[in-house]
């Protein structure tokens, strides 16, 4: 394993860090959100044009960068650092590569090079709070049950009299669903017999759709609550019938589950090392008793501890943009890192660290809707021991060290 950065790599990691450094400091955060799209769209628009940042991992046959895990982990470090509020997750790490891997030639000709540009944004709707287990990260995707599982719930499809599409349903935690162009719908269909779930295309003019943002805790992460009702879709893919796609679909949103984890620990990571970084700048400009509050061997302690945790969260998260199957684990290490960090940035900022408008809760509030979106990190550990085996009485002693 080369765990060296490129030139190019380290060129577009300053290249970002500038632009974002001028562009997306806390007060720009706080008014990108309060707008109706709930982000910066002329920024958005800059980083497609300067970085092709949208389609960093989209094919260049299809008008993208090419790159691979690596540069997309590398990338959302930085995005992770300003809590820059953007499509990027929702786009460039969930539906490009489900469009990518489960699309027909046509409709990768058709969406792909628009969401590469950035013209085009997507989301992935995912019913209940099942995110997490559609991704595989905490769970098994295989019995489809997060998507309805043949009873009343989720969201269903059905065949329509022209032999078209039909989507009914609600999810109420939908990434970016409130301003997504395109929307990629996790749907039942078959019955309880024939359970199956398959991917659907629903385009945002769609007759019968209703989106609604809804407030949550982490203002940088907009969420929606999507009503389909009996909405006109398009099968993602080209299954006879619908019959064969559900084993592929599952396998698809596993394999993009494992580099949306390694991409969320960079961002993690990222946001930890800033939220690390202000600490330290503060207690060394705060004076207590005469002398810097960071004077203090006790807060020298608490630092050090912290730079331990980021570090061996980067570590973890390097790893897992060269070996996507330790997403997982790299994900767990990296938000108990932030959640970690956040909590410690608001004591050693004193009592202006405990007011709500202060900049430290921004990233408290990060660590907290990614934990309840992607984990908890103990279900994130559990299910990556519970794949690797390490409970089963076949596992070696070196199998189960791993997660200690």
């Amino acid at each position: 394993m080369d765990a060296a950065f490129t030139a190019e790599q380290d060129e577009m990691r300053r290249t970002l860090r500038e632009i974002l450094g001028k562009r997306c400091g806390p007060d720009e955060v706080k008014a990108a959100v309060r707008t109706a799209a709930g982000y910066d769209r002329e920024l958005w628009q800059q980083l497609g044009r300067q970085l092709g940042l949208p389609g960093i991992a989209v094919p260049e046959e299809y008008g993208g960068v090419g790159c691979g895990p690596a540069d997309l982990v590398l990338a959302c470090e930085e995005t992770g650092r300003a809590l820059l509020p953007s499509p990027l997750l929702g786009t460039a790490v969930l539906a490009a590569p489900l469009i990518a891997a489960l699309g027909t030639a046509a409709q990768r000709s058709e969406l792909l090079p628009p969401l590469a540009a950035g013209g085009l944004t997507a989301a992935l709707v995912v019913p209940g709070t099942a995110l997490a287990t559609a991704l595989a990260l905490t769970g098994d995707n295989g019995a489809g049950e997060w998507s309805g599982g043949g009873r009343a719930g989720g969201v269903q499809a059905r065949r329509d009299d022209t032999g078209g599409w039909r989507l009914y349903g609600e999810a109420a935690q939908v990434l970016d669903g409130h301003s997504a162009g395109l929307l990629l719908v996790a749907a039942h269909t078959g019955g309880f017999a024939r359970s199956r779930t398959l991917l659907f295309l629903v385009r945002e003019d769609a007759p019968g759709l209703v989106r609604a943002r809804q407030a949550v805790l982490d203002e940088t992460r907009p969420q929606a609550r999507v009503q389909l009702r009996d909405v006109p879709a398009e099968l993602l893919g080209a299954h006879e019938d619908g019959a064969a796609g559900g084993a592929d679909v599952r396998g698809a949103l596993a394999a993009v589950g494992r580099t949306a984890a390694a991409v969320l620990a960079a961002e993690a990571v990222g946001a930890a090392d800033q939220a690390l970084a202000r600490t330290v700048e503060y207690v060394r400009a705060r004076e207590q008793f005469g002398r810097p509050v960071g004077s203090f061997q006790a807060v020298k302690h608490r630092l050090a501890d912290l730079y331990v945790q980021v570090q061996a969260a980067r570590s973890a998260a390097y790893y897992a943009a060269w070996d996507p199957e330790q997403g997982g684990l790299a994900l767990a290490q990296a938000l108990e890192a932030l959640r970690i960090t956040a909590g410690e940035a608001i004591q050693l900022h004193g009592g202006i660290g405990f007011t709500w408008e202060h900049d430290a809760h921004l990233y408290f509030k990060r660590a907290a809707a990614d934990e309840l979106l992607f984990g908890p990190v103990h279900r994130l550990r559990a299910h990556a021991a519970h794949t690797a085996g390490l409970f089963t009485p076949t596992a070696t002693a070196e199998e189960r060290a791993v997660l200690r």
